[in-house]
């Protein structure tokens, strides 16, 4: 939820814990329990199927002993993967201040002595709000194309930051709509 007052905008930055990171944390972890338990089954040689066929033979490595490796190392996985969800890795916000005449680029990253990224930008050094639109090829057999557009601040030190990325999955009106308002509040230049 962007919060919008006379002097002060705040826009929430989701980077970890949105539903698709969710969803694969949850089939990984799945996915790896069911692997630990084929190995502990073939272990005690149970069958763990009704309609269980031997398919595989393997002379050196046997059947547990693989399936338990990945079922450890998928456990790993959704472990790691739970942790950036529960840390907000990559989340923030992006936070434009009138006030202060400031912008700030809040980002939280692993546990440690650094978690909490800041970046600052006086609002004396933003040139302008620009919509960068670029193509990218998608289909292996077939060469078909799509457009995106990512809204950058310019300023003078830093260059161009962008504020949304492809992933963000945004409507060219609110791409638009987006850097309209932005350019508005900072009162520069919208550009395309």
């Amino acid at each position: 939820m962007i919060v919008r007052l006379e002097y002060l905008r705040i826009d929430p930055i989701t980077e970890s814990r949105k539903t698709s990171n969710f969803f694969w944390a949850f089939i990984v972890l799945l996915g790896s329990l069911g692997l630990l338990l084929v190995a502990i089954c073939s272990y005690l040689g149970m069958d763990y199927l009704i309609l269980y066929e031997k398919l595989y033979d393997f002379p050196f490595i046997p059947q547990g002993a693989t399936m338990s490796f990945y079922g450890i190392v998928g456990l790993f996985i959704s472990f790691y993967l739970g942790c950036l969800i529960f840390w907000d890795v990559g989340g923030g916000y992006d936070i434009y201040n009138k006030k202060e005449k400031v912008v700030s680029f809040l980002r939280w990253g692993f546990p440690g002595k650094d978690r909490c990224i800041i970046i600052k930008v006086p609002m004396k050094e933003i040139k302008s709000i620009r919509i960068i639109t670029g193509v990218k090829e998608e289909g292996i057999f077939t060469r078909t194309f799509s457009y995106y557009s990512i809204v950058y601040m310019e300023t003078i030190e830093q260059g161009f930051i962008p504020l949304t990325r492809i992933e963000d999955d945004l409507t060219p009106l609110e791409i638009a709509q987006k850097a309209g308002e932005l350019a508005l509040f900072l009162d520069v230049p919208l550009l395309y």
